[in-house]
């Protein structure tokens, strides 16, 4: 008789494997999921995007002889003390609770040897962070913690937290066992008690309150500070646009590559859009107010190379911010620590339970036997070479597509691998002159 093979199992593309185990995790502990890092999905992305490097049409710069500068001025718009970067690279804001000690401090350092700025986050201001960053920039959260006027003079600029790329429209958690004495001590909370911070400002509720906001703040700081506003991706057009209205020198915009310190897996995988989406939306906004390059764009949200720079760059942004990428540049999932991430049963450049404070290489923890593993100095000198790195590939691709300055980079230099991308990004199909959505065939 013949045999015939046996047809292999086919697992629903519904409930796959994943979505059954999370079925049941959910019916054995009745709470949610909550975790770290960023979106795991699959997105259209900067990598979905290529540069149409210069021949006959166009001239390109020769290699590094003719010069393509990186600099960029931030808070030009009102502020008497406007922010002068040597690249236009930024540290995204991570608190101090949510990374050690230790790892401030390298990001400080690091961050000023490559000429550039830090962000504080949630919980304020640390001696280490703001003793090592020639330029930091204060968060200022609906929470609150940490928060006081004199840290807000001894800051560069202040960064008016709306909303998160990773959860927009949530608020921050930090797990008691992240809450040492020291992290207690400056958010005014007890020690070792599940904290969750707020997720709407507890003094507004519009626009017209956010105005008041800035105007109170810029008093505080004698009008010295830029006053960034930072919106997670969700209304980009429409955020961007009124927080210009409300007065804000730069807007920060963070799509939903971005990553967090703590939150729902459901927030993270499903609310947002994709910085790609995010950036034509905020530019368009910037234009049709005449505000494009006077109200400055940084944008964030799965920067990873000087290739994702350029692209943001040419779609219109100013500068970005990176977090995830820095951590990673200092140590954080290191293959050296793969015996220590097995125990926890994960594997490096997969752990995103930086939420339990257990971080092998000494970064995302509050542990302090686990924070001596992390040399500050040698992590701000890896940070430092990294961002060097960056810059120079973004200066690569400028230079190829014939640019003088990282912000002569246009969205006419780009072409898309993708329908998804093009229509996001507003740029055409390769070999084709079709944007979806905009043009005919």
């Amino acid at each position: 008789m013949t045999e015939f093979p046996k047809t292999p199992p086919r697992f629903s593309a519904t409930f796959t494997p994943a979505i059954n185990a999370e079925i049941r995790r959910a019916a054995a502990s009745g709470i949610y999921d909550i975790r770290g890092g960023g979106t795991k999905r699959h997105l259209p992305h900067f990598d979905d995007l290529l540069f149409l490097g210069a021949s006959i049409s166009r001239y390109p710069l020769e290699g590094y002889r003719e010069k393509c500068a990186t600099d960029v001025w931030l808070g030009t718009r009102f502020a008497k003390n406007p922010i002068h970067l040597d690249i236009p690279i930024t540290i995204a804001g991570m608190s101090f609770g949510a990374l050690s000690g230790p790892a401030k401090e390298a990001l400080g350092r690091g961050a000023t040897a490559a000429g550039t700025s830090t962000t504080t986050g949630d919980g304020g201001m640390t001696e280490e962070e703001r003793g090592h960053s020639k330029t930091l920039v204060y968060q200022y959260l609906p929470s609150r913690y940490g928060m006081n006027p004199d840290d807000l003079r001894r800051a560069d600029a202040i960064e008016i937290v709306v909303g998160q790329g990773a959860k927009p429209g949530g608020g921050g958690m930090l797990l008691g066992q992240k809450i040492s004495d020291r992290v207690a001590n400056m958010r005014n909370l007890p020690k070792g008690i599940d904290q969750r911070s707020a997720c709407r400002h507890p003094d507004w509720t519009g626009p017209d309150d956010l105005e008041i906001k800035i105007l109170e703040l810029r008093e505080i700081t004698n009008w010295e500070k830029p006053i960034y506003i930072k919106v997670g991706g969700a209304r980009p057009y429409y955020d961007t646009a009124l927080a210009v209205k409300a007065g804000a020198d730069v807007v920060v915009l963070d799509g939903m590559q971005g990553g967090t310190a703590a939150t729902q897996d459901v927030f993270i995988e499903h609310v947002g859009m994709p910085i790609l989406a995010c950036i034509p939306q905020a530019v368009k906004a910037l234009q049709d107010l005449g505000m494009h390059r006077k109200v400055q764009l940084i944008v964030s949200g799965g920067i990873r190379t000087g290739a994702d720079v350029a692209k943001a760059m040419a779609l219109g942004a100013d500068a970005v911010a990176i977090g995830t990428a820095a951590l990673i540049a200092l140590g954080d999932n290191d293959p050296v620590w793969e015996e220590e991430y097995q125990k926890l049963g994960t594997t490096a450049d997969a752990y995103d339970d930086w939420h339990e404070g257990r971080d092998p290489a000494g970064i995302t923890t509050q542990d302090p036997e686990l924070s001596k593993r992390f040399d500050p100095v040698l992590g701000g000198r890896r940070l430092k070479n990294y961002l060097k790195v960056m810059t120079l590939e973004a200066q690569t691709i400028a230079r190829a597509c014939g640019k003088n300055h990282l912000h002569n980079l246009e969205p006419e230099d780009l072409c898309a691998l993708t329908i998804e991308a093009a229509a996001m990004a507003g740029v055409p199909i390769a070999g084709t002159s079709w944007i979806p959505g905009r043009t005919g065939f």
